[in-house]
């Protein structure tokens, strides 16, 4: 969402020249993918991490511009909400131990930045939802002085026609309407990108679709909002819900929403999920770049794709295709749904589990999506994200035969070893493999993640004390041992 604009006041012929751009950049798209060797390379993997700026007390910092000016970092930028920021983590092929040094790149930069945000007394934490949130902590006045958010901010309103309703389900459920969209920044997420070549798109991006929920079970991060407990990972209908436009009606024709699972399997490979989202999705901010796509392809260089790479960007699937220009152009795959935190070593685990799956499980697809129907898939993502890992997901029996619900922790343990193999074929070494999805195993035994974490602390401390004291006590507790990289599995309650 970090992508600068240079207006955020548009007509209808801005809309117009816009959409005629977008097309002509996907018959760009097009003749790329049909170069032979386009996009071809080593498999690669980086991040990005979502954080919170914190005050002594453990309330959000308004202070992400001055943390920015401050940090002097290009790897550093600006989120919607004013005490958010995040880090663009580097890539790392999958022979350069890429988990082990995203992790290292995690604690590096996160380490710099809090010795930055101390300076205004500011701390900087790593969590899906931060725990102390209070309602007056959103509004116009928390939205960064960007030029693309309040662009933004003013198409979805405009879209909406009214108040934005938030209601999720729970042990003590919460309903609250917003007359904006800045509940989205109550999100922190730790969004992995998986380089991937043309030839096996499809099948990958189906792979991590169907490896998505159990990822999200195992990693859920984000249990509270406004002291309501909610889901496992609050941070998926809030999401949802904090931009969707639609009013629905149950016996309409409705567009689908701009936060989603997906719309099917994918069956031909990227050039289909960019298509299909320039026809289903309205462009929020049409701004064209000066020069054309096929203007940039006919001068024999790569095409930027910036109509369509600024309108993918508006358009938030938990899973993303990716088109860039760099290493003469490729494609990735974005994985949105993994919460922020813990911790590093947590955040590299739940990306090498995730990745690993999809990459064991894509061997396996012509057996297992007749089985499954897409909507089985989008159900285990919504129970994965409600229930963690007391969830029952849909699964396909061996050989592919009927599927039936059977408990995620049951099919954790039954893919762990998919996961390594999957890993393992890709060119991850076995040292790597064996400590990050040790990690994995060791939550699941232990039958810990942040969130479960997070619900058996405040549980404990509503013993001693009242229940905003007993969220302020949790975070400190969460700062430190995050802060420490100890894995979540073996935090004390």
């Amino acid at each position: 969402m970090g992508l600068e604009i240079d207006r955020i006041d548009f007509d209808a012929e801005d809309f117009l020249r816009f959409r005629e751009r977008l097309h002509d950049n996907l018959d760009v798209l097009a003749q790329l993918l049909r170069r032979p060797g386009f996009g071809e390379g080593e498999a690669s993997f980086g991040a990005e991490l979502e954080m919170y700026i914190v005050d002594q007390r453990g309330h959000p910092l308004p202070i992400n511009q001055e943390v920015l000016a401050a940090a002097d970092d290009p790897t550093l930028t600006l989120e919607l909400n004013r005490y958010n920021l995040e880090y663009n983590l580097p890539a790392f092929g999958v022979r350069e131990r890429p988990f082990f040094a995203t992790e290292r790149a995690m604690l590096d930069s996160l380490s710099r930045l809090r010795a930055v945000a101390q300076r205004w007394d500011g701390r900087i934490v790593p969590i899906g939802i931060l725990p102390t949130l209070r309602e007056t902590d959103f509004g116009a006045d928390c939205i960064t002085d960007r030029r693309r958010y309040h662009a933004l901010v003013r198409q979805l309103i405009r879209q909406r026609g009214d108040s934005f309703q938030i209601e999720i389900g729970g042990a003590e459920p919460l309903r609250i309407e917003m007359n904006d969209i800045t509940l989205e920044g109550a999100n922190t997420s730790f969004q992995v990108h998986y380089r991937v070549s043309p030839a096996v798109y499809a099948d990958t991006f189906n792979a991590v679709q169907l490896a998505t929920p159990l990822a999200l079970a195992i990693g859920a991060n984000s249990p509270t909002l406004f002291g309501h407990r909610l889901w496992q990972e609050t941070r998926i209908p809030l999401f949802k819900q904090s931009i969707d436009t639609r009013h629905l009606d149950p016996y309409a024709c409705h567009q689908p929403p701009r936060v989603g699972f997906g719309l099917g399997w994918v069956r031909d490979g990227a050039e289909e999920l960019f298509r299909e989202t320039v026809s289903v999705y309205e462009p929020l901010l049409p701004i064209c770049a000066e020069e054309t796509a096929a203007q940039q392809l006919a001068a024999g260089r790569i095409p930027g794709l910036a109509e369509m790479r600024l309108h993918q960007s508006t358009v938030w699937l938990w899973n993303r295709p990716i088109y860039d220009d760099a290493s003469g152009g490729h494609l990735r795959i974005e994985m949105r749904a993994l919460p922020a935190g813990p911790t590093a070593v947590d955040m590299a685990a739940n990306a090498a589990f995730l990745i690993g799956l999809a990459e064991g499980l894509r061997p396996q697809l012509a057996q297992l999506l007749p089985a499954m129907p897409f909507h089985y898939a989008q159900y285990n993502f919504y129970r994965a994200a409600q229930f963690g890992l007391d969830a029952q997901l849909v699964w396909p029996g061996e050989g592919g035969s009927r599927a039936r619900e059977l408990p995620v922790d049951e099919l954790l343990a039954k893919l762990l070893p998919v996961a390594a193999d999957g890993l393992a074929a890709i060119g991850i070494d076995g040292e790597e493999i064996a400590h990050y999805l040790g990690i994995i195993e060791e939550r699941l035994a232990r039958r810990q993640s942040g969130a479960i974490w997070q619900q058996k602390t405040l549980d404990s401390l509503a013993l001693q004390m009242d229940a905003d004291r007993a969220r302020h006590a949790m975070l400190e507790r969460f700062i430190e041992y995050s802060t420490e990289n100890l894995p979540v599995a073996r935090w004390p309650l």
